[in-house]
């Protein structure tokens, strides 16, 4: 496959595993000098690894997590546990690839890591309660009128002595 033809294989993967706000945030801050690398993650993460029909996304997603665990590379494991909301890894899953690294590559790596996706869910959560709440306010707003959704206060008029 020609290195254009990767490239787009690895975006289209990207942007179904991490999300095209996420892409997009990369694409916008990409530079010259960093754009090598783009095109490296892109075509060889993204389009030839993550790419491949071996194993399936939730697999690779498990996989991948437990490697930056195990390797201690903590920046990029909140990206990968937000990643699961894509690929179907569960909450459960994902402390099960914990104890995994737990043995194989050791309790404080495992430890730290765990905090790091303990903290990542629960910001996932928030915000899937934040959208949940505004999308029912919404709702609500069209059913009675409003844009929010909130009770309009009674008109001040009505209740003024005469």
């Amino acid at each position: 496959m020609s290195s254009g033809g990767r490239h787009a294989r690895g975006m289209i993967m990207r942007r179904r595993v991490l999300g095209d706000a996420h892409v997009d945030r990369a694409e916008a801050a990409k530079s010259e000098l960093d754009q090598p690398f783009q095109e490296l993650i892109t075509e060889g993460a993204w389009g030839s690894v993550w790419a491949r029909s071996g194993l399936s996304l939730r697999d690779r997603s498990l996989i991948t997590l437990a490697l930056l665990a195990g390797l201690g590379n903590d920046a990029e494991i909140s990206m990968h546990v937000r990643a699961t909301a894509n690929t179907g890894a569960t909450p459960e899953e994902i402390m099960e690839a914990m104890l995994h690294v737990a043995i194989y590559a050791g309790v404080p790596r495992a430890n730290h890591a765990i905090k790091i996706v303990k903290t990542t869910l629960a910001v996932m959560a928030a915000e899937t309660a934040a959208k949940a709440a505004a999308k029912t306010g919404a709702e609500t707003g069209a059913e009675t009128g409003t844009e929010t959704g909130a009770e309009q206060p009674p008109d001040a008029s009505a209740e003024a002595p005469q």
